[in-house]
C-alpha cells in the first residue's frame, strides 16, 4: 500500500498487454525526493511498470495514485504539470529546432488565457542551460548526436516544470561515455532541484552508483525495495538476475559494485597436438 505523504505510488496493480498479462498484485512506492531506479532482466515488466505510473497504461486491476488521487482521475494537463515524462523512444517531428522542441515543455502550462510569456522563454533557456544544450539551441534535433539528442529530451522534460520526472532507459543505445554524462545530469536534477526522479537502467552497477532508492523486480514481481547499500547482495544478484557472483565496495563511490564469478574452466584434457600424437 502507499505510504503516507507520498506523491506517486501503485496498489495492487495488474498489468497486461491486451490478453497478455506482465504483473499482478504490484505494490510501488516512489519515496519523495528520491532518485529511484527501476532494474532487472529482460522483459521482467521494468517499462511496464514505468507506463503504468505515468498514466500511458491503465491497470487492469488496482490503483496508480499521484497526490492521493487516482491517476487516471486526475484531468492530463494537471498530471502534465506534475509528472514529466521520458519515453523509451522519443521522434522528434522533421526540421524542429532544439529551441523549439525545449519549448514544447511548456505547452501543459499554456490555454485560453494563458499564452506564451516571456517567464515561459526564461524556462526553456534556463532547461537548456541545465543540461548543456544552448549553444545547439539552433540546430535542428535530427542532426544531433544521440547524447545530444538524450539531452535535448530531457531538457524538454524539464521545460514542463515537474516535480516528478520519470525515464524509460535514458541510457540506452549511447556509449560508456555518454551514458555516464547523462545519469551525471540526472543526479545533479535531483541533488540541486529536489526533483523526484524515476527511471529504468539495465545496468545493475550504474543503477547502484546513482539511486537513492532501488526496486528489483522479476517476472512482474518486486524482490526488493530500498537503498541499494541495504538490498545489493549476491543473493539477490542471482535471484534477481541468475548470475553468481561477488557484491563489493565501489572503490570511487562505496557503493556496491557487483562482480560477476568468472566462467568455469573446462576439465576435459586439451586435444593433443601434432608432436604429441
Amino acid at each position: 500500500m502507499a505510504q503516507t505523504g507520498t506523491r506517486l505510488s501503485g496498489s495492487a496493480l495488474t498489468l497486461a498487454y491486451e490478453q497478455r498479462t506482465i504483473a499482478e498484485h504490484l505494490d510501488v512506492t516512489v519515496p519523495d525526493h528520491s532518485f529511484t531506479v527501476i532494474v532487472g532482466p529482460n522483459a521482467c515488466g521494468k517499462s511496464t511498470l514505468l507506463r503504468a505510473l505515468s498514466r500511458t497504461l491503465k491497470p487492469s486491476d488496482g490503483t496508480v495514485l499521484l497526490d492521493g488521487q487516482d491517476i487516471h482521475t486526475v484531468p492530463a494537463r494537471k498530471v502534465a504539470r506534475t509528472l514529466g515524462l521520458l519515453p523509451q523512444s522519443s521522434i522528434a517531428p522533421d526540421g524542429i529546432t532544439v529551441a523549439d522542441l525545449v519549448a514544447r515543455g511548456r505547452y501543459p502550462h499554456q490555454g485560453l488565457l494563458r499564452q506564451w510569456s516571456t517567464e515561459d522563454e526564461r524556462i526553456v533557456a534556463e532547461s537548456m542551460a541545465a543540461t548543456g544544450v544552448s549553444e545547439l539551441a539552433d540546430r535542428y534535433v535530427d542532426e544531433l548526436s544521440g547524447g545530444q539528442r538524450q539531452r535535448v529530451w530531457i531538457a524538454m522534460a524539464l521545460a514542463q516544470q515537474t516535480p516528478l520526472l520519470l525515464l524509460d532507459e535514458p541510457t540506452t543505445y549511447l556509449d560508456i561515455a555518454h551514458q555516464i554524462d547523462v545519469l551525471d545530469l540526472c543526479a545533479e536534477l535531483h541533488a540541486e532541484q529536489r526533483r523526484t526522479l524515476v527511471a529504468v537502467l539495465h545496468d545493475l552497477n550504474q543503477a547502484a552508483r546513482y539511486a537513492t532508492h532501488l526496486i528489483a523486480m522479476r517476472a512482474g514481481r518486486v524482490m526488493a525495495a530500498g537503498a541499494p547499500g541495504d538490498i545489493v547482495t549476491a543473493q539477490l544478484v542471482e535471484e534477481v538476475f541468475g548470475v553468481p557472483c561477488r557484491v563489493i565496495d565501489d572503490p570511487e563511490t562505496g557503493t556496491p559494485l557487483v562482480v560477476p564469478a568468472a566462467p568455469r574452466r573446462s576439465s576435459a584434457p586439451a586435444e593433443p597436438t601434432a608432436a604429441g600424437r
